[in-house]
């Protein structure tokens, strides 16, 4: 029944009027003075999957990776039984989990990271020992159990990430969630809005140990606040699938980016992408209203997440991408972790990754 339920619930949110707007009425993304070097990832279950895909694909502009309740790269190997059994507990029912302390096999997601580097289907991999990674994990997550993160932190260090390099965080009392001081729902309650009130603000930590070991600076009274610009993420889509939305991208039609002011004056800053989860895009249609009331998830995520506060004193341009659900291949509007857009998802040739490295490409270019 909740199999239905869900996807009656995508069928609606794909006809939602924000999908099909006319993707003109966006704005094209700024061009700004970003220096490629400091853009970073980060990404809850779904995005936290995507977000290591991004890292590793381009390692040779990602500068850090923060992964809440996700894990190593290539870890469904294409298969979605994979995917939900191996790699999260996803698949219902929930006693056909089969995760455990070894079950993602890191050392052939390891050597199929290094194949594919010697294969040019992603740069080079001894980019990554450079990154700095920050795992955030709910030890009351049965979503993705913390087995899993553990394993995506045993991935890097095979990779020689050194230990200085990683930032271990697990959450005593949280679930499956995007930690956060004092939105969302109880910290341990895995459900719609995946936003949690633990106490913790995940997005500072996150921001923190990427971009440290300088602190970050704070808000204050006195700070300028940036903007959220709503823009046509179609025209981001690589060239075969460029001539608008197709069913099989996952990509909605329009994203969101916060550009804090002094960014947006011209100064230099850096770029920060942020992967919601599944159940989390703007145009999801959720089983229960989400917070502050409508019909569609909306921008509960991006405004609520946490990290805007702490983009405008820190000069971090903050890029929001959108997946969308897709009836039948994607009902909860995850980003591709397990083949659905097709064998290259993984890697350069995918179309969800070459879109958001469009959209890099964008906003670095008017770097001075």
């Amino acid at each position: 029944m909740r199999a239905i339920l869900c996807i009656c619930a995508t069928v609606l949110a794909t006809l939602s009027p924000g999908t099909f707007a006319d993707s003109a009425s966006y704005p094209p993304l700024p061009a700004l003075n970003i220096d490629i070097t400091q853009t970073s990832v980060s990404g809850l279950s779904s995005g936290g999957f995507m977000a290591v895909q991004l890292g590793v694909a381009y390692s040779s502009i990602i500068k850090g990776v923060g992964v809440v309740a996700g894990g190593p790269y290539y870890c469904s190997q294409g298969s979605a039984v994979i995917a939900t059994t191996k790699c999260s507990c996803t698949i219902l029912p929930t006693s056909a989990c089969e995760v455990t302390a070894t079950s993602t096999n890191v050392p052939k997601l390891v050597s199929f990271t290094k194949a594919s580097s010697a294969s040019h289907k992603i740069d080079n991999a001894a980019n990554i020992v450079a990154q700095r990674v920050i795992t955030i994990s709910g030890a009351s997550d049965a979503t993705v159990p913390g087995p899993v993160v553990t394993q995506l932190q045993a991935y890097y260090v095979a990779l020689g990430v050194p230990a200085q390099n990683i930032s271990e965080i697990e959450l005593d009392n949280a679930g499956h969630t995007m930690p956060t001081m004092n939105y969302g729902v109880a910290c341990d309650k895995t459900g719609s809005p995946f936003i949690g009130k633990c106490h913790v603000d995940g997005a500072k930590e996150i921001l923190g140990w990427i971009y440290g070991p300088d602190p970050l600076a704070p808000s204050t009274a006195s700070t300028k606040k940036g903007s959220y610009i709503r823009f046509d993420q179609s025209r981001y889509l690589p060239a075969v699938s460029a001539s608008g939305f197709t069913w099989t991208t996952g990509m909605d039609t329009s994203g969101w980016l916060y550009v804090p002011a002094t960014c947006k004056s011209g100064e230099p800053c850096r770029l920060h992408i942020v992967l919601h989860g599944c159940e989390q895009g703007q145009d999801y249609l959720p089983l229960e209203s989400p917070p502050g009331g409508g019909l569609f998830f909306g921008t509960t995520f991006v405004r609520h997440a946490g990290y805007a506060q702490w983009a405008d004193n820190n000069r971090i341009v903050v890029l929001f991408p959108q997946a969308v659900s897709i009836p039948g291949l994607n009902p909860d509007g995850c980003w591709d972790w397990w083949g659905y857009t097709g064998q290259h998802f993984a890697d350069q040739q995918g179309v969800q990754l070459r879109t958001i490295r469009n959209m890099i490409d964008r906003l670095v270019s008017g770097a001075h």
